[in-house]
């Protein structure tokens, strides 16, 4: 690192301050030390950067208009016919990851994330599954929606997800829809097919398969994306714009070419153009909306602006729980209510999701689950205990915030940056003040409630005495009487487990 005057490297003056750390526009960051009535700073360029789908590469992150600190992000959120298991909010997560990174490198970020509460998917053959799931229920579509629209903001919540800026519904942003697809047609672009259905043309857009890897003459007809029987279809690959009713009476508007419905893939075109004043400067997804949806959203989106629509794609992996695919054939769908249900922190499924990278895929399990809790007791109560002065101009403070910062901003490095937080943990070259600064200054990064207080301990009648007879069964390696008074404990409700610092408990 190396020593600079009291003017950022951008040429402007930098007013003075008394904390120990600050960004300039342009994504600077500046740790200083006070030794008199000026400062002097140490300055490390941080840009975050990530994998991009598109050009298979590692770019920054950055504003796409002339002048200006605002980023514009765009996240396809959830279909809200049931609740999002927690596969689902990995993609969530991921949003929020990118957003506290670019804030606290001091960009103004812009998020919008859509609710498809209508809309034909690919893989609605019959029906789509807002009206499915109402037959389901014998509920109205729509009272469907908003309940499991509401559950769905509760889940975030509990995950610590920053909410993003507009939740654009599909259902109440039609007329978005019906215009740009009237500027498609108007372009040749898009056509009515025999069955009253508004297609795109996939050969029109020369590009098409660059995001995903696929080429349209390596798409075989009658592969399962919106294809239709009857040659209702120009080419096989070309999809729904605008579905015509046909038979359905439900959720169905007018439009210049009858009543009918939107198509899914133009929902997330005509709503984060919109939203985001013509250009996404990052379009956040899980890896399965890959193919087709952002490669028909890509075409649609670069068909009306005549340029890159999106500046940068990421994607996020899949999700295993126990070595196995989510679903409900499975029986191993694991929804935030069940995390809580088993007496758990919901934030320890932030933890297990920060110590997997996002690229990657992961395996979460309940064993991750508890492990990762009692991390976050242990780490909140020594954070309560943390006391002692503290040097702000500390180099060795300096250097750990500067370390972790490096992590999240190098792809959004989270397993690294989570080791560090263990290395903190762990320094005897800190104080016990510097520690709790670090923790403190660090967390709006993680999102891991560092500082929250913890919730004290009841223990039912008798469970001390249980307790403590356990550990002197273990100490004395009386296993089988430690196992007997184990069964005793959870049979009040008690679960132990043994650690490297001993036995903990937890009410079940």
């Amino acid at each position: 690192m190396q020593d600079l005057s009291f003017t950022s490297t951008h040429g402007r003056a930098i007013t003075y301050v008394t904390n120990f750390s600050f960004v300039v526009p342009g994504g600077t960051y500046y740790l200083f030390s006070y030794r008199t009535e000026l400062a002097t700073m140490k300055a490390i360029e941080v840009e975050l950067r990530i994998f991009d789908t598109l050009t298979r590469g590692l770019v920054p992150v950055r504003n796409s208009s002339q002048g200006g600190n605002g980023i514009r992000i765009y996240c396809c959120g959830p279909t809200v016919y049931r609740d999002a298991h927690v596969g689902n909010l990995r993609t969530f997560l991921l949003t929020d990851i990118v957003t506290r990174t670019l804030r606290f490198l001091n960009h103004d970020v812009t998020v919008v994330q859509n609710i498809t509460d209508v809309g034909h998917l690919s893989e609605d053959f019959a029906e789509d599954k807002m009206i499915a799931q109402s037959r389901i229920e014998k509920r109205d579509p729509f009272a469907i929606a908003r309940e499991y629209e509401a559950h769905f903001h509760h889940d975030l919540a509990a995950l610590n997800i920053t909410p993003a800026d507009r939740y654009p519904r599909a259902s109440e942003t039609i007329e978005l829809m019906i215009a740009m697809i009237e500027k498609l047609m108007a372009k040749g672009l898009a056509y009515i097919g025999e069955d009253g259905t508004v297609y795109f043309s996939a050969s029109s857009f020369p590009s098409y398969g660059e995001l995903s890897g696929n080429r349209l003459d390596a798409l075989k007809p009658g592969h399962r994306y919106e294809f239709v029987e009857g040659g209702a279809k120009r080419f096989h690959a070309d999809w729904a714009l605008w579905k015509s009713a046909g038979t359905r009476t439900e959720m169905i508007w007018d439009s210049p070419w009858g009543k009918g419905f939107p198509g899914w893939h133009i929902e997330c075109s005509a709503m984060s153009l919109h939203f985001l004043a013509g250009h996404i400067d990052l379009h956040i997804g899980g890896i399965d909306l890959r193919f087709p949806h952002h490669e028909d959203e890509r075409a649609q989106s670069n068909s009306i602006t005549g340029d890159e629509a999106v500046s940068s794609w990421l994607h996020g992996e899949h999700l295993l729980f126990e070595g196995r695919k989510m679903s409900k054939s499975a029986g191993n769908v694991v929804l935030i209510s069940d995390v809580i249900a088993r007496g758990f922190d919901p934030l320890a499924v932030r933890f297990c999701f920060m110590e997997n990278r996002y690229r990657s895929q992961m395996d979460l399990s309940w064993q991750s689950i508890t492990a990762a809790d009692a991390t976050l007791r242990r780490w909140r109560e020594r954070y309560a205990t943390w006391r002692g002065p503290v040097d702000a101009d500390s180099d060795l403070v300096q250097r750990r915030i500067a370390a972790v910062i490096a992590d999240f901003a190098n792809d959004l490095d989270t397993p690294r940056a989570m080791i560090k937080l263990r290395e903190i943990e762990k320094d005897q070259s800190l104080s016990d003040g510097e520690k709790r600064l670090l923790f403190e200054k660090l967390d709006p990064l993680f999102g891991l409630d560092l500082r929250r207080a913890i919730e004290s301990k009841e223990l039912p009648e008798g469970a001390q005495k249980l307790l403590n007879a356990r550990a002197q069964a273990r100490a004395n390696k009386d296993f089988g009487e430690s196992d007997r008074l184990r069964d005793q404990l959870t049979a009040l409700g008690i679960e132990v487990r043994d650690t490297a610092t001993g036995q903990e408990w937890r009410s079940i």
